[in-house]
């Protein structure tokens, strides 16, 4: 059985861009499971700190780009764990919020430094930085476009 096919290039760049997601998720999770979290937690204990007062389960899916009902079990593991807390949106009766514990706080604080992430990124000069960020917008547009979805992106890029 013929397992690589030179030929389909498009396939061969996207499996290599999601085997390089996964190296660097890899080297993250090795990152924050010193802290008792995932590389999944993480990103929501930063999304829940960026988005203070707004941060609710729907926008917390937004930012990931992930399903609802995937952040709902993210959630529920981090509730369980003590990180985060939901509350009812005072304003907002049928809507629920989501915050920061002290100990969700004090792990933020510790996993927010990033390093494996720094360490790797500082692979690339000025000038690929910007020649990357430039495809990889170019292809989640494309992306989106395919799916269907058009939606205000959470991200700077």
């Amino acid at each position: 059985m013929k397992e690589f096919d030179p030929t389909d290039e498009d396939y061969n760049l996207w499996l290599f861009l999601a085997q390089v997601r996964w190296v660097m998720l890899r080297a993250r999770q090795m990152e924050v499971s010193r802290y008792g979290i995932t590389a999944s937690q993480a990103s929501v204990l930063f999304i829940v700190n960026a988005l203070g007062d707004e941060a609710t389960p729907a926008e917390i899916s937004r930012w990931l780009f992930r399903q609802p009902h995937s952040v709902t079990g993210i959630l529920n593991r981090m509730e369980n764990q003590g990180l985060v807390k939901r509350v009812k949106d005072l304003a907002k009766k049928n809507h629920v919020r989501v915050e920061l514990t002290e100990k969700g706080s004090a792990v933020y604080g510790d996993c927010c430094k990033r390093e494996s992430m720094h360490r790797i990124m500082s692979s690339l000069s000025g000038e690929q930085r910007r020649q990357l960020i430039a495809c990889l917008e170019n292809l989640r547009d494309a992306s989106l476009k395919y799916l269907g979805e058009e939606q205000e992106l959470p991200f700077p890029y």
